[in-house]
């Protein structure tokens, strides 16, 4: 399969600091890709480069074969973007920003069709100075989404949105995917973008640590989790733990599976235990712990290589 996006030994320095360390990478068409790491490293600044927001000393970005550069913008005709906040105009409507951007009024039906699908229909007509983070979010994704773009990138799409709207962002990122739109993802919910990228590019200290896809990431990790949803989780929590079973951090009731008898042993305790089990999922893993894991084996790696240095 062809790529849509392709960076080549991008550096970038602000003053002093050396931001972007040779980052290269593909994005394949009709992917959905994660762009994850800690804060400050480095994931907002590749994706300005990618959109000729800021200049870079070295390196070649391309979409679909051209260059893009601060002063060459034709391949982001087809581009699609959310970076931070939206830029919005206090004093027009939801409705108003979306046909000034559209390209032509043969787009009005795909406009309508994202109004829905991110139920946006009861303000829409509304001036935006009265809208919320979340409404104006949406707003900013919509944008991104409104003329067909062959590349959309998402910079924290889900900021200031409700767990309602963020499964509405999701359905539409997948719809929009199935339909051949890529997707260059950054979020720190991590849990969402387990369910939506099915390619990572992991990036640390402004270096690129592993380019890879989900599922390889979470097997390679050896973790399966039991996620399960109880009457009473805390409760079901402290049972877990005192019966040994090894939890993850994560805020849900989730239970690492050593092997195949930890689900029933699980559900075992908790049942002799008169906790009602309401659901249980078998997760193929969990991509916060996998994602720390990786990035302390790069970090233990680098730290022995500049000692042997």
């Amino acid at each position: 399969m062809s790529s849509i996006l392709s960076v080549q030994n991008l550096n970038k320095s602000f003053g002093n600091k050396h931001v972007l360390h040779d980052v290269s990478f593909t994005v394949e068409k009709g992917h959905i890709v994660g762009l994850v790491g800690p804060n400050g490293a480095g994931k907002s600044t590749i994706m300005k480069a990618i959109l000729g927001l800021i200049n870079y000393q070295s390196g070649e970005i391309k979409i679909a074969n051209q260059t893009v550069t601060p002063a060459s913008h034709a391949a982001l005709s087809k581009v699609g973007a959310l970076i931070e906040y939206p830029g919005i105009y206090p004093f027009l409507t939801g409705w108003d920003h979306l046909q000034l951007f559209a390209d032509g009024d043969h787009q009005l039906i795909h406009i309508q069709e994202i109004i829905s699908q991110l139920n946006m229909d009861s303000y829409i007509k509304r001036k935006t100075k009265g809208y919320s983070l979340g409404m104006k979010q949406k707003l900013g994704i919509a944008l991104a989404l409104v003329n067909f773009p062959d590349l959309v990138i998402l910079d924290e799409p889900m900021n200031g949105l409700d767990p309602e709207a963020t499964k509405d962002l999701r359905d539409l990122i997948i719809s929009e995917s199935q339909r051949g739109t890529t997707f260059l993802i950054s979020s720190h919910i991590l849990s969402e973008l387990q369910q939506l990228a099915s390619d990572l590019l992991i990036i640390d200290q402004g270096a690129i640590v592993q380019q890879t896809t989900m599922h390889q990431l979470l097997a390679s990790q050896g973790k399966q989790t039991i996620m399960l949803a109880t009457n009473d989780d805390k409760t079901a929590r402290q049972i877990l733990k005192k019966a040994k079973f090894k939890m993850t951090a994560d805020p849900r009731l989730e239970v690492v599976a050593t092997d195949d008898e930890t689900m029933p042993q699980v559900l075992r305790t908790l049942v002799e235990a008169d906790i009602e089990i309401m659901d249980v999922k078998r997760l193929e893993g969990n991509l916060e712990s996998s994602l720390l894991e990786v990035l302390k084996q790069y970090r233990v790696a680098q730290k022995l290589a500049k000692e042997q240095a």
